[in-house]
């Protein structure tokens, strides 16, 4: 009797365990694949709503990765001046862009910036990300509890390996970048 009750619980920890993570699956489309992002929202519940919002609304879509270091971590979400199909369009200020909503208070956790981290790009102040992100190449433990940590890549980080790099003598500025597809969740 004890062995069905057990069987019991996993299988509705199971269902459970889907349902909550299914709500916070993002699928980011670049050229080379589709790469799945699981959010976390109980470490950093407004900046995963504001990344759902901006990109559920399509504000991610044909957004460059205007600052990529190779080792290091490849940024994008400059929707003002980032994105390649408005006529704000500008990568010569790609990066000093945002969003028309305010910016965040900064939500520092204990998450590590592993390989396939997604965390907020922000200026010197620390409540101040809006849209940029970036996505980590390898573990960057001096960006721990200095940037919110907001979500990982959990497939397709192969695809994210073969983002053009930018000109590491220009702080990784890229030219001819390449951009997201589209950012949605699931």
């Amino acid at each position: 009797m004890n062995k069905f009750f057990v069987k019991v619980l996993l299988f509705l920890l199971i269902i459970t365990n889907q349902s909550i993570s299914e709500d916070n699956l993002m699928i980011l489309k670049l050229k080379d694949g589709d790469i799945k992002i699981e959010l976390f929202p109980d470490v950093a519940p407004n900046h995963v709503k504001r990344i759902k919002e901006l990109a559920d609304s399509g504000k991610y879509d044909n957004v460059v990765f205007h600052r990529v270091i190779d080792g290091f971590m490849a940024q994008t979400g400059d929707v003002k001046f980032g994105n390649s199909n408005s006529p704000d369009f500008d990568l010569r200020r790609a990066g000093m862009g945002g969003s028309e909503l305010p910016d965040l208070n900064q939500e520092f956790n204990s998450l590590p910036h592993d390989r396939g981290t997604l965390s907020m790009a922000r200026s010197s102040d620390p409540n101040s990300a809006n849209s940029q992100f970036f996505i980590c190449f390898k573990p960057a433990p001096f960006l721990d509890r200095q940037y919110t940590v907001f979500g990982k890549v959990i497939e397709g980080m192969e695809f994210v390996d073969k983002i053009k790099r930018g000109d590491e003598s220009n702080n990784g500025s890229v030219s001819d970048p390449d951009k997201i597809i589209s950012f949605k969740s699931l």
